[in-house]
C-alpha cells in the first residue's frame, strides 16, 4: 500500500419523453482512488470490478497523479481527483491519504484492497437504510438528461447539496511500460473521467437538465451524485444514480 500523507487540496427542467430511465434503488457509492503507478493497486482495481456489479452499488475508480514522478504517467489520473481525495482527508481530519483507498458514501473510508474492512465500511455506512435517503433519478430524451431529485416528506438529511454529473468510462485496458506496474496490461472499470457540478439542491423536489454530450464526454456512461460540502470539502452522498450499461 503507497501512503501519501501531504495535504494541498439548477436548471429547472419539465419531464420529457424517455428514452433511457435510471430506476435500480442505490445503497452505496463506493469511491477507489487508485493509480497505474501502484504496485499495490491492482488487487483494488480487481475488488472494484467485483464491487461494480453488486444490486444497489454504484462503484467508482479515481485515478489520481502523485505517483507520475516513479516513473510511469497514469493516463487516466486527473489532479481534480487528487484534490477530492485531499478534500476527504482533510473532512475526516486523519490526513491519510494513499493508493489504494476507497471510500464509501463519502463518509468511511478503508484500504481498498481489504476485503473485510470494505464490506465493513459498506455495512456502517448503509447501516438502517435500504438505500441512500434522497431519491435521485434521470431520464434521456433528444440529446438532454433530466435529473430528479425528491426528498420523501419524512427525511431529515441536511437541505443543502451539489449535484454533479461524472462522465464514466465503463472498461479501460492500458499496458503498462514503465514503475511498479511495468509490463502488466490492467483493466479498469467505471473510470471517472471528470466532475461537473451542475446544480445546487436545497431540499424537497427539483430537476436539472444536462447535455448528454458533456455527461458522456470521453466515456460511454455516466453517474449522478447528490453530494454534501463543506467549501472544498465533499462530504456525504445524499443519493445517486447510474447511467446505462453501469
Amino acid at each position: 500500500m503507497k501512503v501519501w500523507l501531504a495535504l494541498g487540496a439548477v436548471l429547472l427542467a419539465q419531464p420529457a419523453l424517455t428514452s433511457h430511465a435510471s430506476a435500480e434503488s442505490t445503497r452505496a457509492v463506493v469511491e477507489l482512488f487508485t493509480s497505474q503507478g501502484c504496485s499495490s493497486c491492482p488487487p483494488a482495481d480487481a475488488v472494484l470490478a467485483e464491487l461494480s456489479r453488486q444490486p444497489g452499488m454504484i462503484a467508482l475508480s479515481f485515478p489520481v497523479d502523485y505517483w507520475d514522478y516513479l516513473g510511469w504517467k497514469d493516463t487516466l489520473a486527473q489532479g481534480a481527483f487528487t484534490a477530492r481525495q485531499k478534500g476527504y482527508a482533510k473532512v475526516r481530519s486523519d490526513w491519510q491519504v494513499y493508493t489504494p483507498q476507497m471510500i464509501v458514501n463519502g463518509s468511511q473510508s478503508c484500504v481498498g484492497s481489504d476485503r473485510a474492512r470494505i464490506e465493513d465500511s459498506i455495512r456502517t455506512a448503509t447501516a438502517g437504510l435500504a438505500a441512500l435517503p434522497v431519491n435521485v433519478a434521470a431520464t434521456e430524451t433528444d440529446g438532454t438528461i433530466t435529473v430528479s431529485v425528491n426528498e420523501a416528506a419524512e427525511s431529515v438529511t441536511p437541505q443543502k447539496a451539489d449535484v454533479w454529473v461524472l462522465p464514466v468510462l465503463r472498461s479501460h485496458m492500458v499496458s503498462i511500460n514503465r514503475g511498479e506496474n511495468r509490463g502488466r496490461a490492467i483493466t479498469y472499470v467505471n473510470v471517472v473521467r471528470a466532475m461537473n457540478r451542475v446544480g445546487e439542491w436545497n431540499g424537497g423536489t427539483a430537476q436539472y437538465k444536462v447535455p448528454v454530450s458533456l455527461a458522456r464526454k470521453d466515456a460511454d456512461s455516466y453517474v449522478v451524485l447528490l453530494q454534501t460540502a463543506d467549501g472544498t470539502r465533499p462530504g456525504a452522498i445524499l443519493g445517486a444514480t447510474k447511467g446505462p450499461g453501469l
